[in-house]
């Protein structure tokens, strides 16, 4: 059938990763870091729902 086309950048990333096996596991770990977060407490989002304060559609005009 032919040789299978891959992009610039598919070749790119595919070159990174062989040359920095570790990166897989640097990502894994940022992640962690940053989005994966634990147990959601339904009674701290509910009192924080309860608490906000209503905004006026446009902040920044002043009502005299």
């Amino acid at each position: 059938m032919g040789t299978v086309y891959e992009s610039d950048v598919t070749q790119f990333l595919k070159r990174l990763k062989q040359e920095r096996p570790e990166i897989d596991e640097d990502q894994r770990r940022g992640r962690a870091i940053w989005w994966d977060k634990s147990g959601i407490d339904l009674d701290e989002l509910q009192r924080q729902k309860h608490s906000r304060v209503p905004q006026s559609p446009y902040v920044y005009y002043s009502k005299p």
